[in-house]
């Protein structure tokens, strides 16, 4: 070793320096097509995933385009008042926040997919549909990666399916800048049932500050009473009133191309599993806002629905073959149920939303075209809802079969509500419907701490001659008429059995104490 100097040593080091950065320089490149390309704003988009929960301003590398933001959610202000507690089993509470592993904590982290870095122009009339949907692909081959869709970016995506079921867990699609639905016809074809889905994945989080607006009014001005049901309060009033104020109509620019008669829903999760939806706003979307079929483990939260009260069949969230929900501290406005709970849903709860304007949050309608229905342990709570159609409401068809059981509505405060605690088993939304004897069943639907002021009426029960509802309760119940200029009518209730377990204003007198004499006997069609 005598002849090995000073010269020696700095050469090898040298040669040792050059290797450990061509090392660096390939993890911070990325695959695409058959070349390397080195990763646009890969720190800005990390830093923004950091930072936009606290409302921070972040400079892409792309320039800047005016900024959109979601509005705050105001959280419910709950009756202080206790109410009974919830029977059903709660879901599982929210999965921890995702963290993306990392084989070697000492190399960057190569798992972020800038839409901008697959094509993306984000200028608001570029089609941005297949940079996603390239994104998209590219994230779904890594475990815990990243889709970013930037702030102050306005993407114009047409429909597009990210689907699963190959795709790696724990997906997160950080939306921050703005996503908007086309409003030509052509990119829409002869039409389809959703606009953005999600399919078969597990572990997936939206998260963000960003906006998904469905330029819904585009669709709604092409509206008729054949495309869309009728979900009005003309049949509660007794008796009918035969002069009702026709709906009006919206207006139709000759700017607004003609749309197909199916109108898609803006986002919808389909066979998933542990998904996440918060921070994020949906607008004006042309039918449903949010939707979750056959999915197990839902949460979200501080997540916002902005659309017209009068904008037809929009519901803000919609619920169908789904358990194990958790929907809480988010605004809903929309024209239709700010949440819709359909047949096959089981363990869902509610808690501190506002809901309005819109048609309240309702179970059902359920077993139309004497189909089978099954609901059961869901609780709605700490709600506040103004300026709405209904307040808590469970709907269900003549001819249906199966139950809803186990329901809790409680600590409800309504603000100039039509008709605040429905029931409805005579459910139509056409101009008739046939009579049928078989019916949902209901039981054990409660109500306790629900407080306000009504326009129209406090309290419908309508419930079925063959299956009449039983074991409904209700306690600390306070429903006050608005009286500027409303006709008010009384409380109604048709074959409704329970019990009232504290005086109610105003005095629910109609309910009938205990249980039906003649039982209706539990058949094979109502065992869910």
């Amino acid at each position: 070793m005598r002849g090995f100097t000073f010269k020696n040593m700095s050469f090898l080091l040298l040669m040792v320096l050059l290797m450990w950065c061509s090392y660096i320089q390939t993890c911070n490149a990325r695959r695409v097509g058959s070349h390397w390309r080195e990763t646009r704003g890969l720190a800005s988009s990390l830093s923004k995933k950091k930072g936009k929960a606290h409302g921070s301003s972040h400079h892409n590398s792309h320039g800047s385009k005016p900024k959109q933001k979601a509005p705050s959610p105001k959280p419910a202000t709950p009756s202080p008042s206790p109410s009974p507690s919830p029977s059903s089993p709660l879901p599982p509470p929210a999965a921890s926040p995702i963290q993306t592993p990392s084989p070697d904590q000492n190399a960057p982290d190569c798992t972020v997919f800038n839409v901008l870095d697959f094509g993306a122009k984000g200028d608001g009339s570029t089609d941005d549909t297949k940079a996603f949907e390239a994104a998209w692909a590219a994230a779904c081959k890594v475990e815990a990666s990243v889709v970013n869709v930037p702030l102050d970016y306005v993407f114009h995506v047409g429909p597009i399916s990210f689907s699963g079921p190959y795709c790696q867990h724990n997906i997160v699609f950080q939306l921050d800048g703005t996503i908007i639905a086309p409003t030509s016809s052509s990119p829409w074809g002869s039409g389809t049932l959703q606009w953005l889905q999600f399919t078969k994945l597990v572990g997936l989080t939206i998260k963000g500050s960003g906006t998904i607006d469905g330029n819904g009014a585009v669709w709604w001005q092409n509206a008729s009473d054949d495309d869309d049901p009728l979900d009005d309060q003309s049949k509660y009033i007794i008796p009918v009133n035969a002069t009702a104020v026709p709906k009006p109509p919206f207006p139709v620019s000759s700017s607004l191309a003609k749309m197909p008669s199916v109108k898609p829903t803006a986002l919808r999760f389909y066979g998933s599993f542990n998904v996440t939806v918060t921070g994020i706003t949906i607008k004006n979307s042309p039918q449903c806002h949010l939707k979750f079929d056959n999915c197990i483990g839902v949460s979200v939260y501080n997540f916002t629905v902005s659309s017209p009260g009068d904008s037809p069949n929009t519901d803000g969230i919609h619920l169908q073959n789904s358990k194990d929900v958790l929907i809480r501290s988010s605004n809903l406005a929309c024209g239709d149920d700010c949440v819709s709970i359909q047949t096959g849903c089981t363990n869902v709860y509610i808690h501190n939303v506002n809901c309005g304007p819109g048609h309240g949050i309702s179970i059902g309608g359920l077993g139309k075209d004497n189909t089978k229905a099954c609901v059961s342990n869901i609780t709605v709570r700490d709600i506040v809802m103004h300026n709405t159609m209904n307040g808590v409401r469970i709907k269900t068809w003549q001819g249906g079969s199966g139950s809803v059981r186990n329901v809790q509505f409680s600590n409800i405060q309504v603000s100039e509500v039509q008709v605040p605690i429905v029931i409805d088993q005579y459910y139509c939304d056409k101009r008739s419907c046939r009579n049928q004897t078989e019916a949902v069943a209901l039981s054990g639907i409660n109500y306790a701490n629900i407080r306000g002021t009504y326009t129209v009426k406090p309290v419908h029960f309508s419930c079925s001659d063959n299956a009449p509802c039983t074991e409904v309760t209700l306690m600390n119940i306070q429903l006050k008429p608005q009286q500027e200029g409303y006709h008010m009518y009384d409380p109604f209730c048709w074959q409704t059995f329970g019990q009232l377990y504290t005086p109610t204003v105003p005095p629910l007198d109609c309910l009938q104490i205990g249980k039906p004499a003649n039982n209706h006997i539990q058949g094979d069609d109502d065992v869910c």
